[in-house]
């Protein structure tokens, strides 16, 4: 009995080294410098910081490194959002411009049916980027929706950004001020910022291309909730627990986050295998996997990429963040390593 019990303490430990070990095998096989990975079921919590923040370079990737987030920082506004709702602050089925009238959008006909809900969704009929919203032109860029309001999914990085920019007219704060009211501090995210903070000098993992080359560290100095979140993985798989169990919402404003507000049916693209296993909730995707209903989501900024998936039912939760333009390539490994073998649907579905 004695030498069972010691075993059985030995096990997390022995597959613990066995998961590290097939991580590095997929970096190596895919060309991804570096690598954080956080794996949650109910209260136990498996870190793994992998590799390095920048090619040919010393400084290894640890858990207080941080990585762009990119889109992963959208599913922190959809929920930001949320909790301002349930302030009172905004109705989710009110238009937005009669909220606030944004500049871009004046010339454009039918964006006042845009409500919050829509944008959540992606259902607003804007497309993804006017410009490139690192260039100098894009904040004045003019604005045409690509669709009619409400008719298909379209992802859109826009109507996030219109999204903000009224939450930050109703508040008269920064989105970098809410997310901290409203996330960060709540959730005990203290490595996270929507701008560049000075300590993170010392922390930055430096992006690269599908080469394998360093590419530009980005110094975000405006907060944009659809791309600029800087964090690590340990704060953002904190922020991962209340969205998987609705922590800081109203009952009803969390259902929002586990039920279908459409069944994202893209705009103009043929169907693929994988849409009856998707659809899309408040700021989330969904995805019925072979574990039960799923919420996922995909972070893009080039050479920073990432993803997440939650199994609300079974309290499981895993997340990565690489610094480099191969990481979405891990994907359905990394579900399969932590979550066990099955079909997971959202890879599939992006890649279609």
């Amino acid at each position: 009995m004695k030498y069972l019990l010691t075993l059985l303490l030995l096990l997390p430990a022995f597959f613990s080294r066995g998961q590290k070990n097939e991580l590095l095998a997929l970096m190596q096989r895919y060309n991804v410098p570096g690598m954080q990975v956080v794996y949650t079921k109910g209260t136990r919590v498996s870190a793994y910081n992998l590799g390095v923040r920048r090619a040919g370079t010393a400084p290894v990737v640890a858990a207080t490194s941080t990585f762009q987030a990119a889109s992963l920082g959208k599913v922190v506004l959809a929920y930001t959002t949320l909790r301002l709702a349930d302030h009172g602050v905004l109705n989710l089925d009110k238009p937005l411009l009669s909220y606030y009238a944004y500049p871009r959008l004046q010339a454009a006909p039918r964006a006042d049916r845009i409500t919050a809900r829509m944008v959540l969704a992606h259902t607003t009929g804007l497309p993804n980027w006017a410009e490139n919203p690192l260039g100098a032109t894009w904040p004045t860029s003019a604005l045409r929706l690509k669709y009619a309001p409400d008719s298909c999914w379209n992802y859109s990085g826009e109507g996030y950004v219109f999204l903000q920019k009224t939450l930050e007219h109703l508040t008269g704060k920064s989105f970098e001020e809410l997310a901290r009211e409203e996330v960060f501090r709540p959730l005990g995210m203290s490595n996270s910022s929507f701008v560049w903070q000075p300590r993170f000098a010392a922390t930055a993992c430096t992006g690269h291309d599908g080469q394998g080359q360093p590419t530009q560290v980005q110094r975000f100095a405006v907060p944009y909730g659809a791309y600029s979140l800087l964090t690590t993985a340990a704060d953002y798989s904190r922020f991962l627990r209340a969205l998987m169990t609705g922590q800081g919402l109203r009952p009803g404003t969390a259902r929002l986050l586990t039920t279908p507000a459409n069944t994202a049916d893209r705009c103009g693209q043929p169907t693929s295998a994988a849409d009856p296993a998707i659809a899309w909730a408040c700021g989330v995707g969904l995805a019925t996997t072979s574990q039960g209903l799923a919420q996922w989501h995909w972070g893009d900024n080039g050479d920073f990429k990432g993803f997440f998936m939650t199994l609300p039912g079974r309290g499981e939760s895993v997340l990565f963040f690489t610094n480099s333009a191969n990481g979405a390539r891990l994907t359905d490994e990394v579900l399969h390593l932590f979550f066990g073998p099955g079909q997971y649907w959202a890879a599939q579905w992006l890649a279609d």
